[in-house]
């Protein structure tokens, strides 16, 4: 839970040093919020570099990659093709595995984005 309250406050702070509009902001700020949520709470396995990882691991990675690099990350799709979809250092293609399912994270990140608009008023 601290965790998440930390991750809420330094998106707020990276995602305000953005010159996108505060609307913007606060849109990206949600769906990158989300994101990060619905990884942690998966349950999938994801491998990055050849290593598996549950999926807290995988979500602390992601906001740690995002803390870091949240000015490559102005809205949710660049969060999800520049820093959620591969290794930064190796270039290879993060996975998820949930039941018996295999995909890119990209893929499936992207879905999860789709979903959350659509539920959106």
């Amino acid at each position: 839970m601290t965790r998440f309250v930390l991750l809420a406050l330094v998106l707020a702070g990276g995602l305000l040093l953005s010159t996108a509009t505060p609307a913007e902001v606060d849109q990206a700020d949600a769906e990158i919020q989300y994101l990060l949520e619905f990884v942690a709470n998966s349950g999938c396995t994801f491998v990055r570099n050849g290593d598996a990882h549950d999926s807290v691991d995988a979500a602390d990675h992601l906001w740690l990659k995002y803390s870091n690099g949240s000015r490559y990350a102005d809205t949710a799709e660049h969060f999800i093709d520049r820093l959620a979809s591969k290794s930064s250092w190796s270039g290879k293609t993060y996975t998820v595995t949930c039941g018996e399912v295999t995909e890119p994270s990209g893929d499936w990140l992207h879905r999860a984005l789709d979903d959350y608009r659509s539920e959106q008023p």
